[in-house]
């Protein structure tokens, strides 16, 4: 007779592991929504005092 038992054992720890990266891209996913213009506009006005840097 077959044994099985390995695939029940791997099925349950591949699901929790799904749902473990599921729930961090959610968190990212909200972070980046909440804090993405933030970033956005630091690392624009970075790059212009960067470039005004360079002109001088």
């Amino acid at each position: 007779m077959l044994n099985f038992n390995w695939i029940k054992s791997k099925g349950q720890g591949m699901v929790e592991y799904i749902l473990i990266v599921a729930v961090v891209v959610g968190i990212v996913f909200v972070a980046y929504k909440s804090l993405g213009e933030k970033v956005k506009s630091k690392f624009e006005s970075a790059t212009k005092v960067i470039q005004k840097a360079d002109k001088e």
